[in-house]
Formats: C-alpha cells, structure tokens, sequence
C-alpha cells in the first residue's frame, strides 16, 4: 500500500444498476418506396425516421391512387402507405425503414411522350407517379432542354413530376410554351420488386440487402427492432419463414416479432384462412397472422400496417411496457375488405372467434367500433405455452430480455465474483419489483442457481441467471353466471 499522510477518498462500481430504456414496438419495415423522388442512395440501407417529414423526405411519397378494378384507393408503395398509418393515423415513433427498390433495376419507361409548358405559369404536370427527374429529357425546336438551367423539376402532393421552365434575363420562359415538347423518362416500377428482394441476403463483397438488415439496426442506431413487417410481401411463405427467423435470433442476442397478412386476392373467405396458415407453415412462436385488409374512408391498408402502428400506440398509452394487447383497440378503419375491394363483415361470435382459436388476429364491428380483435400469436393453437401463444406475453418475454441484455452488457468482462454475482441478481430483481409495483407483471425474479452453473462452466467464465416472470394474461373471456334467487320474492310483503 502505498504511503498517504491526510484524508483521501476512493469510489467503487454502484452496485445496483438502472435499466435501459427500450422501445419494443419500433417496427422494422423492408419494403418498396418511390425513392426516384428523393436520395437514390437510400436502397438496401437501414434507414431511422422520427417524423412523417423526414420519411418522406428520405423516401418520397406516393398517395394511395383509385383502383377501378375494386373501387378502393391503393398504395403503390408498401412504404409510403406505412408511413401514412404509422405517423399520420396513429402517431407513433420512430421507424426504420428499408427500401429494397433500386431505380437502377426496378424501373420502366415513362408512358408520357408530350408535355406542354403553361403560356402563364410556364409549368406543367406529368401524370404520372414514380419519374425518376435525372432521367428526364426535354426537346423542343429540335433543342434539348437542361435540366437546372432551362428547367426544374419537382413533385406535387399525389407524386407527380411538376416540370417548370426558367426565366431569362429578359424575363421569357428559356423553355417554349403553349405548344408540345418531346418528353422522355424512367420511372420505377414496385411491380418489379421480388419476394427475393425482400428476403435479401449477403452478397460476395459483404454487402447486405432486405430483411439481412436488421442485424445493422443496434450497431448503427442503439435501437433493438420489436416488430418485423414487410406488407405485400409476407404472404409468401419464404418471406414468412425468414422474418420469423430474423425475429428469433437478432443479432444472435434480441428478440421481436413478425407481422404476417393473409393474401385477400387468394384468400376470400373466413374459413379458409386456417388452411392457408397451415398450408404455408405460418406457425411461430413469433408470427401475428392478419386477415383481411382494412380501409378507412376506400384507402386500403395491409392490416400489418396498421397493427404496427396501433400496437406502438398502444405501448405509448401505456409506459412503453408491452404488457396489454392490442386486441379491443380500435383500428383506423372503416370498413374491412379483400383486395378485391369486398367488404367482409364478420360475427363476433362465429366467424371471428373461430380465427382466434386458430391463432388469427383480425378486425370487427362492435360495441366500441371497429377494433382489432384477436390476442394469439401463430403458434396456437397446437403450442398451448401461454409464453409464446399469447401475444402480450411472447412481448414482455422480448422486451425483458432484450432489457436485460443491454442492461448487463455493462457487466461483460469483470471478474467473476461474488460481488459481479450480487450486482447483476440485484439489479435486476430491483427492476422486476418496480414493474411488479406497476402491475406491468404479476411477479419476477432472478436467482443465480448452483444447479445451473456448474464448476467447469465457472472456471470457463460462463455465468448463468434464472429470471422467473410472470406477465398478465389478457382478459380473453368474462362470463357472468345469472340465477334467478326465489328468496328476493319476499320482498313483495314489505
């Protein structure tokens, strides 16, 4: 020890430490975005958005566009029909987005050939969504047009290419106006995207691409994704299998899970669903099965969609704890349709119920509007553990886990000791007894077992914590027992 004369002080590690706050509804949406309008680069890259005006910003936008064939309006672009559920109905933050539309590959040839300037305003409008502007050419007079010094290009609010001319210094269009000039572009095309883009994969130099991506999410933001989605896309069954794969094992340490819609197009009737889940192998643990589509006022959604955004508003309500179900929240709905714009109505106490008890989650019209209605995961009804069949359980089970590893990622490293030993048991049951306090579980603890870390495993710095909880099952049914009791007729002699 070294010599001291005179009063020093010294600190130790705290011994208790907080928990790291964790979002576990952020979604994590692979999908197509008409991204010709904006920055190109955003392709096969993760991308965090805490704003419907940075998402449009970073991905453009295309309103949904009237369908004739079922009357309904449509989104071309997965994402830019998420980003309206996700920020404008139901408000929640943030999102990481991936767009697997590369205008290089998934393109077509503009079918606009003419396009006459306005003799006042010196504009005009391609009716047309998707023009990618650096492939724009212009001629008039047996001239080509530049672009930034005769003319500018920008977008309008339904995505379509506004194309206006500059002015000289004597103050005349540089374009010629009122009469035709010779248009060209490309424009990308959704139609063109594949399952395969979607499902991703790694390529020989390294390079990542769809639902691959969702490794780089915590490196690049410090965000753990809680909910997969790729709408339009994870009725394929492939799709499917791949989401439940990511979600199990994200970065070979978090858990979330995936959101899966039935095809409405294949898929008309109620009864059928079931076959089709099985048929398709739809039964994990961590799969939410979806059917039909919603609609609210004719725009339709992928009931995917908007489930990830009520399941995020619901978790806002409530702590951020993912402990109550989305079930009986109400949808931004108003009506409930196939892809061919049917309209389903379903019996709560028929049609709907039997969806439920096969592990379905979809949308009726109650007491309380339309609402989502269904509480089980995929795995039900042949996995009975309410663990992974109940859907606010299967997410708590995430949520605490994901918890727990990014609290004690700290610990990593130190000595195995009594006292390392002691922070983490300790730190955690103070968490749990907090959530416990709140009623976001009926009960948790962590105990370090010595039937569970034997003395090899020890010496090889492998430690091992049983985290016994118990979150809430939701209150699926309510029954009241009447009995007429003959005892109350004496009432009627005072």
């Amino acid at each position: 020890m070294a010599y001291n004369h005179g009063v020093k002080f010294s600190e130790v590690p705290t011994s208790i430490l907080p928990a790291v706050e964790v979002s576990a509804a952020i979604p994590f949406i692979v999908g197509t975005a008409p991204i010709g309008m904006t920055d190109t680069a955003n392709v096969n890259k993760p991308v965090l958005c805490y704003s419907y005006a940075e998402a449009v910003e970073k991905f453009g936008f295309v309103p949904a566009k009237g369908d004739a064939s079922s009357g309904l309006k449509k989104f071309e672009y997965s994402i830019s029909g998420f980003i309206q559920s996700q920020f404008a109905l139901y408000g929640v933050k943030p999102v990481i987005i991936v767009n697997v539309l590369d205008p290089a590959k998934h393109k077509v040839t503009a079918s606009t050939t003419s396009v006459t300037l306005d003799s006042k305003t010196g504009s005009a409008i391609i009716a047309e969504t998707g023009i990618i502007p650096s492939t724009v050419t212009l001629t008039g007079s047996g001239s080509a047009y530049v672009a930034g010094t005769d003319y500018i290009t920008a977008f309008d609010d339904d995505g379509n290419l506004v194309i206006s001319s500059q002015k000289g210094s004597d103050g005349e269009f540089l374009c010629t106006t009122g009469a035709p000039l010779t248009f060209a572009a490309e424009k990308t095309d959704p139609t063109k995207v594949t399952p395969d883009d979607v499902v991703g994969g790694v390529d020989s130099s390294g390079n990542k691409a769809g639902l691959e991506l969702i490794g780089e999410c915590f490196p690049r933001f410090r965000l753990v994704p809680g909910i997969v989605l790729a709408p339009g896309f994870s009725s394929n069954a492939t799709v499917a299998a791949v989401m439940a794969a990511k979600c199990a094992n994200i970065n070979e340490l978090f858990k979330a899970i995936c959101l899966i819609d039935v095809p409405t197009d294949t898929v008309k009737q109620y009864s059928d669903v079931p076959a089709w889940k099985s048929t398709n192998n739809i039964v994990d643990e961590s799969q939410v099965v979806c059917w039909p589509m919603v609609a609210l006022d004719g725009v339709a959604y992928h009931m995917s969609t908007q489930l990830a955004g009520l399941i995020g508003q619901v978790d806002g309500e409530n702590d951020d704890v993912p402990y109550v179900s989305p079930s009986n929240k109400n949808f931004q709905m108003t009506s409930s349709v196939l892809e061919d714009g049917t309209e389903v109505w379903l019996d709560q106490g028929t049609d709907a119920k039997y969806l439920n008890s096969q592990g379905i989650v979809t949308a009726i019209n109650w007491t309380n509007g339309w609402v989502c209605w269904g509480n089980r995961t995929a795995c039900y009804p042949s996995n009975t553990d309410v663990k992974d069949n109940f859907l606010p359980i299967r997410r708590m089970f995430n949520w605490i886990g994901n918890t727990l590893v990014q609290t004690n990622w700290q610990r990593v490293d130190y000595p195995l000791t009594r006292r390392q030993i002691d922070t983490i048991v300790d730190s955690a049951n103070i968490w749990l007894n907090g959530l416990a306090a709140r009623q976001y579980i009926l009960g948790g603890r962590v105990e370090f077992l010595e039937t569970e870390n034997p003395t090899t495993d020890l010496m090889n710095g492998i430690a091992r914590f049983h985290v016994y909880i118990t979150p809430p099952s939701p209150n699926e049914s309510i029954e009241f027992i009447l009995e007429y009791d003959p005892s109350y007729v004496q009432t009627l002699f005072g």
